[in-house]
């Protein structure tokens, strides 16, 4: 181990060893899963969004329209497949209870849910995160002089 704090391995410097580098990991990892969260939880809204109004177009209206956007719930499926492995990843990562999951996989099936349950999840999980381990302020520019 150098002064640093860091250890030097056959490959070079590996990090810093202790709680703080362990807690950096898991805050990076958690970042991670947090941006495909709000991306997918996005994603899945507008899909669902547009799902909705295809199906008001099909059977509400009855309009030959809607045949143009038969594809929507086919994307609208597998899009919310992808978000619910994100979902999953994000509660893993967290440790939240089991409620918290299946709130998180309802919202992308509840028009409308996804996007205010995603500022909420956003806010709780970003807070959790810093508190763990806090972003490192930004390195110094270069001197002028």
């Amino acid at each position: 181990m150098t002064q640093d704090g860091t250890t030097t391995g056959t490959t070079g410097t590996t990090g810093t060893t202790g709680t703080a580098g362990t807690a950096g990991a898991w805050a990076t990892k958690a970042r991670g899963s947090l941006t495909r969260y709000r991306v997918l939880a996005w994603v899945t809204g507008v899909m669902l969004l547009l799902l909705c109004v295809e199906m008001v177009l099909k059977y509400v209206v009855h309009s030959p329209v809607a045949d143009a956007f038969a594809w929507i719930p086919y994307a609208h499926g597998w899009i919310y497949v992808v978000y619910l492995v994100t979902v999953f990843d994000l509660w893993a990562t967290m440790r939240w209870g089991f409620g918290r999951l299946v709130t998180m996989a309802l919202a992308g099936v509840v028009p409308v849910m996804s996007f205010v349950l995603e500022r909420r999840v956003h806010a709780q999980a970003l807070a959790r995160i810093d508190a763990a381990a806090p972003r490192s302020p930004a390195a110094p520019g270069p001197v002028e002089g």
